[in-house]
């Protein structure tokens, strides 16, 4: 299995168990979450690219790996991801650059993905 099938995995799986909860507040964060990449004033493909820049920048791999997804999804190019993970390198600095290879790599995957 290929390291991004085991992330989609693994995050549906966890999102799963989180989901199973009682707890109100988790709920509504969730939904808080969801709401925020719908259309608005910007369009969900904007945020998405916003997501993708500020996930870079806190260094989460797996926050980088769900907006890469869906900007693919949203129809953004290899060229405007690099562009907008250009962004995050020049705010985030030198230590995003492991954070790049890993977004690179993944979308090496998403794109040959996107093809077949």
């Amino acid at each position: 299995m290929h390291d991004f099938e085991t992330f989609r995995a693994r995050r549906k799986a966890g999102n799963e168990k989180v989901l199973e909860t009682d707890n109100k507040n988790i709920k509504r964060f969730f939904n808080l979450d969801t709401a925020a990449y719908r259309d608005g004033a910007l369009s969900g493909k904007t945020k998405e690219m916003l997501g993708l820049v500020a996930s870079m920048v806190l260094r989460c791999n797996d926050c980088i790996d769900y907006h890469l997804e869906n900007c693919v999804e949203a129809g953004y190019s290899l060229e405007e991801l690099e562009e907008g993970m250009n962004v995050a390198l020049v705010v985030g600095g030198s230590i995003v650059i492991p954070h790049l290879r890993h977004a690179r790599l993944s979308l090496d995957y998403l794109f040959k993905e996107k093809e077949s």
